[in-house]
C-alpha cells in the first residue's frame, strides 16, 4: 500500500517534460493557426479595399469618357486611342472648360493626366500633361492584356470587326471598354481581380449624323 501511494504522489520528471512538450506544441500549433487565419483575413480585407478603390477609379474614368466632347480648340472629342493609352476631351471638373484628358498605366497605377486650354480665341492645348491624378493602384495588366478596347457603332451586331484594331481610327469609336486587372501581391498571389466597365460616348452620336 505504501509503495502504491508513493507512486501516486506526482508525475516523474520525464512525464513532466513530455506534458510540457505537448502543451508547447499545442500552443505553437494554435498560434500558427491563428496567424494563418489573421493573414488570410487581412489579405481578404486588403484585396477588398483594393478592388473597391479600383472600381471607384474605373467609375470616375467612365464618367469622364462618357461626357467626351469637342475640345475648346475645335478638336474632335477623341484625340488618340491605343491599347493602353487614351486621350480625349472632357470637362472633368465641371467648370465649363474642356480639359484634355490622358488615361494610361504607369508603375501599376491607372493615371489620368489633364491639360487645360490656354490663350484667347482660338484656345490651344500645350503639349504634355499639366498635372495628373491616380485613379487606381495595383493594376497588373500585362502587355497582352489591354487597358482599353474600342467598338464602333455596329457593335454588338458586328462581332467580326469589334473590338476595332488599335491604334484606332478615332472617328469609328462609339464605345470604350475599360479592363483593369488588380492584385495587391503584384501578380504573385491568387488570381487577379478583373474590373470591366463599358461606356458609351454620348456626344459622338452627333458625328454619325454629320458623316451620314
Amino acid at each position: 500500500m505504501t509503495c502504491f501511494k508513493q507512486k501516486m504522489k506526482g508525475l516523474t520528471l520525464i512525464e513532466t517534460v513530455i506534458a510540457i512538450g505537448i502543451l508547447v506544441i499545442g500552443m505553437i500549433g494554435f498560434s500558427l493557426l491563428f496567424l494563418n487565419v489573421w493573414k488570410s483575413n487581412a489579405y481578404t480585407y486588403e484585396t477588398g479595399q483594393a478592388s473597391i478603390a479600383a472600381s471607384q477609379g474605373a467609375s470616375k474614368a467612365v464618367g469622364f469618357i462618357r461626357k467626351a466632347r469637342q475640345g475648346d480648340d475645335g478638336a474632335y472629342p477623341i484625340k488618340s486611342a491605343t491599347n493602353d493609352d487614351l486621350v480625349i476631351f472632357s470637362d472633368y471638373d465641371k467648370d465649363g472648360i474642356t480639359e484634355r484628358l490622358h488615361f494610361y498605366k504607369d508603375n501599376e497605377q491607372l493615371i489620368m493626366g489633364y491639360r487645360r486650354p490656354s490663350g484667347g480665341l482660338p484656345k490651344t492645348y500645350a503639349a504634355g500633361d499639366e498635372d495628373s491624378i491616380v485613379l487606381a493602384k495595383n493594376v497588373v495588366n500585362q502587355s497582352t492584356e489591354p487597358l482599353f478596347y474600342y467598338f464602333n457603332k455596329n457593335y454588338p451586331g458586328d462581332m467580326v470587326n469589334n473590338p476595332v484594331a488599335t491604334p484606332a481610327y478615332v472617328w469609328d469609336i462609339r464605345l470604350v471598354e475599360i479592363n483593369l486587372k488588380v492584385n495587391i501581391t503584384k501578380g504573385r498571389g491568387p488570381e487577379n481581380i478583373e474590373i470591366r466597365s463599358f461606356v458609351e460616348m454620348r456626344n459622338l452620336n452627333d458625328y454619325d449624323l454629320i458623316r451620314s
